[in-house]
């Protein structure tokens, strides 16, 4: 039961408590973007997407980017930015998004999903991301949401 704080009348109301996860925009030294195509139960179609996933007790955004990114795509980050943060759905949801930058990736091993992943990595120019977005190509929103991030930095830092 939770309670308005409007009229303090309670009302039954479902909140998933989650981890904190995290989204990675993977970039190779040309500006390819490392993405995933994985199939998703609440669409059930496949999607592309960037990285990501929960973040593990203990771990730092940044240790679990470099983590995630190399269990589902088998590529290694030179460098690591945090881009920032977001509440992914905060009407049900009471986790956090962080989203990172990863520079100067390259692939160093095979995936390691877990038992639960079919993972297809596909590399695509960066440049394409816009018209994707725009033709439907990519429609996942926490993924929309990390390109969002990366050109605001890319706005700051060139």
């Amino acid at each position: 039961m939770t309670v308005s704080p409007r009229t303090g009348q309670p009302h039954e109301m479902f909140v998933l408590e989650q981890p904190n996860w995290v989204n990675v925009i993977p970039l190779t030294a040309d500006e390819q973007v490392i993405m995933v195509e994985q199939w998703r139960h609440g669409t059930r179609s496949i999607h592309l997407e960037t990285p990501g996933g929960l973040m593990d007790d203990g771990e730092t955004p940044e240790q679990s980017a470099r983590r995630e990114l190399l269990e589902e795509t088998g590529y290694e980050a030179g460098e690591v930015i945090k881009l920032g943060t977001v509440h992914p759905n905060p009407a049900i949801q009471t986790n956090l998004q962080h989203y990172l930058l990863a520079k100067d990736c390259r692939k160093t091993t095979e995936l390691k999903l877990d038992h639960a992943e079919d993972i297809n990595v596909k590399l695509v120019p960066l440049v394409d991301v816009p018209r994707m977005i725009e033709t439907g190509g990519i429609t996942h929103g926490i993924v929309i949401g990390g390109f969002y991030w990366l050109n605001l930095y890319r706005q700051k830092h060139g």
